[in-house]
C-alpha cells in the first residue's frame, strides 16, 4: 500500500547585507540582497474535520518570525553568522533549523506533527541553495 504524504510550501523574503569570508571576488566585500525564501513542510495525516495538514497562516508566521531575526541586518554580525559564512547554503540550513524548532515547540498539535522538508534561499531568481535532511 502506498504511503500518503502531503507537502505545503510558503514563500517570503527578507533584505540583508553580507560579506562572504574567504571568497575571492566581489562578494567578499559587503553587499546586499533581497533574499527569497521557500519553506516546505510535509506530513502524513490531515486534521479530522478541516482535512488540512496545517493552517498556512501558522506556517507563514513561523517563517516570518525566523526571517525577522535576519531582516535588514548585516548577517555577519548576527549569530550564528558571526562565526560561520552567511552563504545561501548556511542561511537555508539556519532557517530550516529555526523553523523546525518553532514548529516542534508550538502548542498546536498539527504544527508538531509536520516535518520541515526543505528550505530554499535565492539571492537572485536564477540561483537557489536548498537544505534538507534525509533519513539514512
Amino acid at each position: 500500500m502506498a504511503r500518503k504524504l502531503w507537502r505545503l510550501t510558503v514563500r517570503d523574503e527578507f533584505s540583508a547585507g553580507h560579506a562572504l569570508r574567504h571568497y575571492e571576488g566581489k562578494c567578499e566585500r559587503l553587499h546586499g540582497h533581497n533574499f527569497a525564501v521557500e519553506l516546505t513542510v510535509e506530513g502524513e495525516r490531515l486534521e479530522p474535520g478541516t482535512e488540512i495538514l496545517l493552517d498556512f497562516k501558522l506556517l507563514k508566521l513561523a517563517l516570518k518570525t525566523t526571517l525577522e531575526e535576519l531582516d535588514h541586518r548585516i548577517l555577519n554580525e548576527v549569530p550564528p553568522f558571526d562565526d560561520i559564512n552567511p552563504s545561501s547554503e548556511n542561511l537555508s540550513r539556519h532557517i530550516w533549523s529555526r523553523v523546525a524548532q518553532l514548529l516542534a515547540e508550538h502548542p498546536n498539535p498539527q504544527a508538531r506533527a509536520v516535518r520541515v522538508h526543505s528550505v530554499s534561499v535565492s539571492e537572485k531568481g536564477a540561483q537557489t541553495a536548498t537544505y534538507m535532511e534525509i533519513d539514512a
